[in-house]
């Protein structure tokens, strides 16, 4: 089975996580194909809008921790930084439909699309810390951009879970939509924007992000540097077989009180 499917018609390319017993959990080869479908996309004068979602009950519950222990991104070209450059130079509206959990990445790689439609289901998190390791795809940037340090703060420092309304509250989500209408009411966006003038359409979205590209880029590069060392500390290997071990993690032997001065 595909862990990942995509199916075009009329001018909409669906792409679908497609690993439902693992909740959609991401894994090294899966960021390197959906950066392979987008920046196919933006080369494929067909298709004109991409409707993202998940199979079963899950969006994504971020990283697949297995693979992730085996492949851990470095600081240069890897899998995730890969992704999260054809994101940031994907210039055809990207609609998102969510339902059940979007949790670590599940909910970071949402920040790069232009329409977020969540059911009722939906659940995020940013448990980063928790996992002894930094966030990503430039949430540490755009998290704040949109909803202010104090909340962002609470968001990522504190990495609370947070439902549909909350999120759309916070204005990170478009709209909350029951889950039986979830993804018709992406899909009838889809359409709208695909009848529309395609060149129009890609100009204005990258006008809409022309001013934070510099700044995007130099939060992914950063936050990139330091989840790489951070994924290779005594801290994070403690968080995630623990994790793994489906027990508390116990930081006394890797985290060390400053000496004093």
């Amino acid at each position: 089975m595909d862990d990942i499917v995509t199916e075009r018609s009329e001018g909409i390319l669906r792409v679908k996580l497609n690993r439902p017993e693992k909740r959609n959990a991401m894994t090294s080869s899966m960021y390197m194909k959906l950066a392979d479908i987008f920046n196919d996309t933006a080369r494929d004068e067909r298709i004109r809008v991409v409707l993202w979602h998940g199979a079963g009950e899950a969006f994504s519950a971020g990283n697949d921790v297995e693979d992730f222990l085996q492949n851990p991104p470095g600081s240069g070209d890897s899998p995730q930084a890969r992704l999260m450059n054809a994101l940031l130079d994907f210039d055809k509206p990207l609609i998102a439909a969510v339902h059940g959990a979007a949790i670590g990445g599940g909910t970071t790689m949402l920040l790069h699309c232009d329409f977020v439609y969540a059911g009722e289901s939906a659940r995020f998190q940013m448990p980063f810390i928790k996992l002894a390791v930094v966030p990503e795809f430039g949430s540490t940037f755009l998290v704040p951009l949109a909803i202010g340090h104090i909340r962002a703060a609470e968001l990522i420092l504190l990495g609370l879970p947070f439902d549909a309304r909350r999120a759309a509250e916070l204005g990170l989500v478009t709209q909350v939509v029951s889950d039986q209408n979830l993804l018709q009411v992406a899909t009838e966006t889809a359409r709208n924007l695909a009848e529309k003038p395609a060149a129009a359409l890609q100009a204005s979205k990258q006008l809409l992000k022309r001013s934070l590209r510099a700044q995007l880029i130099a939060a992914m590069r950063a936050e990139n540097e330091a989840f790489s060392a951070r994924i290779r500390s005594e801290e994070a290997k403690e968080a995630l077989t623990a994790f793994l071990e489906k027990r508390p993690p116990d930081f006394s032997r890797t985290s060390r009180p400053a000496a004093a001065a």
